[in-house]
């Protein structure tokens, strides 16, 4: 496992980070879900991001009990703060008092005394954006929070945040946390570069593209039993690729990955990695095996012919909209 330094800051972090949106608390038990954290630790992984609406809580207390008993300056845990935890009018976004309250929830959940990076699920539109770059601030100072990014944030919002905070005096945000895959580069445009001037890295979700990049959907058949687009959970998050010109384009990706000694995952999780904007690739598992796999992508470097061959396999189906960066609830 290689590690990669976190934007600006001294942190460093797994390239290749466990994340439990999806699985912990609602599609895996607790054995199984302690069984896939404790084979990406065997794998060298030493991140693990979550966030507290995930399963509504239940996937921080799956987290935090999978990895009871670890050295925990060995680790970095990442949580979110943002949807809401609750049926009151403050159990969400980003007042003072959701990110203070969800913050202790969180650490009790996880069972630590802090969290390496707190981050902001999206931005509010309802809460001044000085109260919220202070309360994030006052975590830090208080050391319930060592560093903060943010989720799915445009890049506008990502320079009028890191502006504040250096007029401020505020410790700056140090990561962003959007979507990205072979089929999804919206953040090329403008958050890739807006980041790297400001000093923050890329912690990108979905590099599989909601499992599709891993080529187990066939055009013009069912998808898979027991796959995410059978589930209620993860058949919004993946319709929109599962369409026959899609489907058929990513088989053409089959002998690449063959010809680079790859499987189809690790070729797509490699792949984001080449952007050296991109700190780490985020992937979750419901299996131990799945683990395995992809932390066969670390380290692997691939050739510019081999980047433009997929992007010659891909064509135009490859979604690059700068103004698509509104990405689905998590909740649903």
């Amino acid at each position: 496992m290689e590690h990669r330094r976190l934007g600006r800051s001294g942190l460093k972090i797994s390239e290749i980070t466990y994340g439990n949106w999806l699985t912990h608390g609602q599609q895996i038990d607790q054995d199984t879900a302690t069984a896939c954290v404790h084979a990406a630790l065997d794998a060298g992984i030493t991140t693990f991001d979550t966030a507290d609406v995930y399963a509504w809580g239940k996937a921080e207390s799956a987290l935090g009990v999978a990895l009871k008993g670890q050295r925990r300056e060995g680790l970095e845990v990442f949580t979110k703060v943002y949807w809401p935890t609750g049926h009151g009018v403050n159990d969400r976004g980003l007042s003072r008092k959701h990110i203070m309250e969800s913050c202790h929830a969180s650490l009790k959940r996880l069972g630590t005394d802090y969290v390496d990076l707190y981050q902001a699920h999206r931005f509010d539109y309802e809460t001044p954006l000085d109260e919220v770059l202070h309360a994030f601030d006052d975590l830090i100072r208080q050391g319930k929070v060592l560093y903060a990014g943010v989720s799915e944030w445009k890049a506008s919002e990502i320079e009028a945040a890191v502006t504040m905070q250096r007029e401020l005096g505020y410790d700056r945000f140090v990561s962003s946390q959007p979507e990205y895959s072979m089929l999804w580069r919206v953040i090329e445009a403008e958050v890739v570069p807006t980041s790297r001037e400001l000093g923050l890295s890329q912690i990108v979700w979905s590099p599989m593209a909601q499992g599709v990049l891993t080529g187990k959907y066939l055009p013009g058949e069912q998808p898979p039993a027991g796959s995410r687009a059978t589930t209620a959970e993860g058949k919004g998050m993946i319709e929109d690729y599962l369409s026959d010109d899609i489907l058929t384009r990513v088989q053409k990706l089959r002998p690449i990955a063959d010809d680079a000694g790859l499987t189809m995952a690790q070729l797509a999780i490699a792949w984001v990695l080449q952007n050296d904007n991109v700190a780490a690739a985020l992937v979750g598992a419901s299996r131990p095996e799945q683990v395995k796999d992809n932390v066969g992508a670390a380290g692997v470097k691939l050739e510019p012919e081999l980047m433009a061959r997929v992007d010659a396999a891909l064509g135009d189906v490859v979604e690059r909209d700068p103004a698509k960066t509104e990405s689905p609830d998590p909740r649903a």
